[in-house]
């Protein structure tokens, strides 16, 4: 568990390393999609899922949430 753990950060870290020049709706996006999958990851992990099927679904959609939302002003 606390190698996952330490994949997943290590993992998000390069990533967003190269998200300087991206939208805001993809910023939007990307963070919701973030979110997602740590909340869908923490879910299934205490409800005695999987943990990846809970990471994937929700950051699918935290990504489209993210991406739909707010981008009015």
């Amino acid at each position: 568990m606390r190698f996952l753990i330490l994949v997943s950060l290590a993992a998000s870290g390069l990533a967003l390393g190269g998200c300087e020049g991206l939208s805001r709706t993809q910023q939007r996006a990307l963070s919701g999609g973030a979110m997602g999958a740590a909340g869908g990851a923490v879910v299934t992990a205490v409800t005695g899922g999987s943990l990846l099927t809970g990471a994937v679904v929700g950051g699918a959609g935290g990504a489209v949430i993210g991406a739909v939302t707010g981008g009015h002003r």
